[in-house]
């Protein structure tokens, strides 16, 4: 019994050990198509990034053409933007009297136009007033032309001294130079000086005579044209639009009567302070210096000018450093402290923003783009902080 079991037992072990070596299938790898599969998605993702840096690449050069194009239309159209931009300016300054003229029960249209006469008349009287103070000054002039021509002459000797140290120590080889041929010409007369700035004094003109009728309508339109100015932008983005356009408004506003107050306060203490040192026509040049002072960081110089080019023989050492520290003084006092807390945290602006602004509107707008760079990046500002792809821009331009 015991050997008739042996062979079974040994011939099953055999089945069960040559099983599982059936089930084993080899399959060799194809070293050369998993290098063609490779070498594919390599070729593939290389394609990818070169179209991705392709689009990146249009999308910077679409950006810049069109920043070009936008710079290029502004300069275009600088006279009517200007004066678009001044009858807003001008407009949010008169809203207050509308709106306290129509809770006296008048109608807008009539306080609105009652504000632009009144407007009228002080831009009136003011020019008038302006004008006949410098033709006065530049009548007495001549008085101190004695004093001015000292104290020119006496540059003049100082800078020849320099020019024939300088000369002397880089002298030129004597060479026998041919004489060279002048032409004189007749210096242009009244009549053609008048004739060529024509052009511009009359877009001047006929843009000055839109502003009363611009102002009258933003201010006869008021509640129409904020409501439908909302109602441009989707349901889902007029509340944002609401609130974007409300907190220019108010930026606006503030920072006109902030201007206002400072600049009068700053022309009473400088008219008080020239008047004190001796220097002529003190209440018309206190004036500038007061107003132009509210220029942030390049008004401090040109504030400086009018009464030192007035004091010139006038003013000694003391006299000009009194003019000097008062200027610069009032200056600081009213950008870092005074303006701040009357404007409050609805201009908070960097000083390189600020100083770009200045630049860029200036050599777009000139002098009008000195008074509104100010304004239009701190628009500029609030729109990219209630705009999400924006917002990290707007953080740059605040404080």
């Amino acid at each position: 019994m015991a050997t008739e079991s042996t062979p079974a037992t040994v011939s099953s072990s055999t089945e069960s050990s040559a099983t599982p070596t059936e089930w084993r299938t080899v399959r060799p790898i194809n070293k050369a198509a998993v290098a063609e599969d490779l070498s594919a998605s390599s070729a593939k993702m290389e394609e990818e990034e070169i179209l991705h840096a392709s689009m990146k690449a249009g999308s910077v050069a679409q950006i810049v053409v069109a920043a070009i194009a936008v710079v290029g239309l502004i300069y275009l159209l600088k006279v009517v933007l200007v004066t678009v931009f001044t009858a807003m300016l001008l407009a949010f300054a008169l809203e207050p009297m509308v709106h306290q003229l129509q809770r006296l029960r008048i109608p807008r249209p009539l306080g609105a136009l009652l504000a632009v006469l009144l407007l009228i008349a002080v831009a009136v009287g003011s020019t008038h007033f302006f004008y006949s103070r410098a033709v006065d000054f530049a009548t007495e002039l001549p008085k101190y032309s004695s004093k001015i021509r000292g104290t020119i002459s006496g540059l003049r000797a100082q800078t020849s001294k320099i020019e024939e140290s300088t000369k002397s120590v880089i002298a030129s080889p004597k060479l026998n130079n041919r004489p060279v041929p002048v032409e004189i010409q007749e210096s242009p007369g009244l009549a053609h000086i008048i004739s060529a700035g024509s052009g511009t004094l009359g877009d001047l003109l006929l843009a000055i005579s839109f502003v009363p009728f611009l102002v009258y309508f933003m201010l006869t339109w008021k509640d129409h044209v904020h409501a439908n100015t909302v109602h441009l932008f989707p349901k889902e983005h007029r509340l944002v639009a609401h609130r974007t356009v409300a907190r220019i408004s108010e930026m606006i506003r503030s920072f006109i009567t902030g201007n206002l107050i400072i600049g009068v306060v700053n022309a009473l203490i400088s008219g008080v302070v020239f008047w004190r040192l001796g220097i002529p026509y003190f209440y018309f040049l206190g004036a500038i210096s007061g107003f132009v002072s509210l220029i942030p960081y390049l008004g401090v110089v040109l504030a400086l000018l009018p009464p030192l080019a007035a004091g010139i023989g006038i003013l000694d050492k003391t006299g000009v450093m009194t003019v000097v520290l008062t200027v610069v003084g009032l200056h600081i006092l009213t950008t870092n402290v005074v303006f701040p807390k009357v404007v409050g945290k609805r201009l908070q602006l960097n000083p390189l923003a600020v100083t770009l602004a200045l630049l860029f509107w200036a050599w777009i707008w000139g002098a009008m783009g000195l008074i509104l760079a100010v304004p239009l990046v701190a628009m500029t500002k609030i729109i990219c902080d209630y705009t999400d792809s924006l917002r990290s821009f707007g953080a740059w331009l605040g404080d």
